[in-house]
C-alpha cells in the first residue's frame, strides 16, 4: 500500500464514520453537499484524495465538531484548520477571566466549568453543596462531574429520583457521544451505564409528567431541589473553546433557595 493510498483510506474511514453517524447515505450527502455520490464513494475508499477545501466543505455539511474537522484534515494530509489552546494559555486569557466571572456571579448557587468529556475545570464556592457529599477520591483531578453524579460513592446515594436522573444523564451523554469527536464520551457512557446496572436501575427510564427534571438531594441538612442550565460559547473557532461549557444550578423551590442564600451568601 502506498503512502497516498494509506492517507486516503484513513480519511475515507473517518468520512464514512461521520456520514453514518449522521444517518446519511452517500446519495443523501451528495445531494446535500452538491458532490456526486460516485466521488464520495471514491473518497471513502481512498481512490480519490480530497482537496483541503473539500475536507472543510464536507465537514461543514456533516456538522462535524472542530476536533473532528482537524482529524479529517490530518487524515487527508493537511495541517489542522483550527487551533487548540490550553484554557490557561495567554491567548485565552480574557475568555478564561470571563468564564470565571460567570461562575462567581452564579453564587450563592452552584456552577461548574467542564470540558467536552465533562471533566471539571473550575467551580464556584457553592459547589461545595455537592462535593461535600462525595468521596474525596472521586474529586482528584481530573474529576468528572457525571462520574461523581452516578458513582456509588458519589452523589448517587443522596439522589431521591435516582433512576430517572441517571437515565437523564445517560441519555445526555449518548446524544453527545453521537456528535462528538472525542472517544472519551463513549468510554464515559459505558461507565455510567455500568453504574446503573450495578444499582439495578434502568438506564433507559424516562421522566414522567415533568416540565424539567430536577436534581433532588437527601442532603444532611434538608432535602434540596435543583435544576440546571448548560451554556456554551457562541461561534468558537478554537477546539478547546468549542468544547467547554458552564453548568449552572438553580433552586427548584423556595426552601432550597433560602438554604443556599443562608449558606453561601
Amino acid at each position: 500500500m502506498t503512502a497516498a493510498t494509506a492517507t486516503g483510506t484513513a480519511f475515507g474511514s473517518l468520512l464514512r464514520d461521520w456520514r453514518q453517524r449522521r444517518r446519511l447515505t452517500q446519495l443523501d450527502l451528495g445531494l446535500q453537499a452538491d458532490v456526486s455520490a460516485r466521488h464520495l464513494s471514491f473518497l471513502e475508499t481512498g481512490r480519490s484524495k480530497p482537496s483541503r477545501e473539500m475536507v472543510l466543505h464536507l465537514s461543514e455539511e456533516l456538522d462535524v465538531p472542530l476536533r473532528g474537522r482537524n482529524e479529517l484534515m490530518m487524515a487527508a494530509g493537511f495541517v489542522p484548520a483550527y487551533t487548540e489552546h490550553g484554557l490557561d494559555d495567554a491567548e485565552l486569557g480574557e475568555v478564561q477571566r470571563s468564564l470565571r466571572r460567570i461562575l462567581d456571579s452564579q453564587e450563592p448557587y452552584p456552577a461548574v466549568l467542564v470540558d467536552g468529556s465533562w471533566n471539571l475545570l473550575a467551580a464556584n464556592r457553592a459547589v461545595a453543596l455537592l462535593t461535600d457529599l462525595v468521596d474525596p477520591a472521586l474529586l482528584a483531578a481530573p474529576a468528572n462531574v457525571l462520574r461523581v453524579s452516578l458513582h456509588p460513592r458519589g452523589l448517587a446515594p443522596y439522589v431521591v429520583d435516582l433512576e430517572e436522573y441517571a437515565a437523564h444523564l445517560v441519555s445526555r451523554v449518548r446524544r453527545q457521544a453521537e456528535r462528538a469527536a472525542s472517544t472519551g464520551l463513549r468510554a464515559l457512557l459505558g461507565e455510567l451505564v455500568g453504574y446503573c446496572r450495578d444499582a439495578g436501575l434502568d438506564p433507559t427510564a424516562q421522566p414522567h409528567d415533568r416540565i424539567v427534571l430536577p436534581l433532588r438531594l437527601r442532603h444532611p441538612d434538608q432535602e434540596l431541589a435543583l435544576f440546571s442550565t448548560v451554556a456554551v460559547l457562541g461561534a468558537p473557532l478554537d477546539v478547546t473553546l468549542e468544547e467547554v461549557a458552564i453548568e449552572s444550578f438553580f433552586p427548584a423551590d423556595d426552601a432550597t433557595a433560602a438554604y443556599l442564600r443562608e449558606r453561601f451568601a
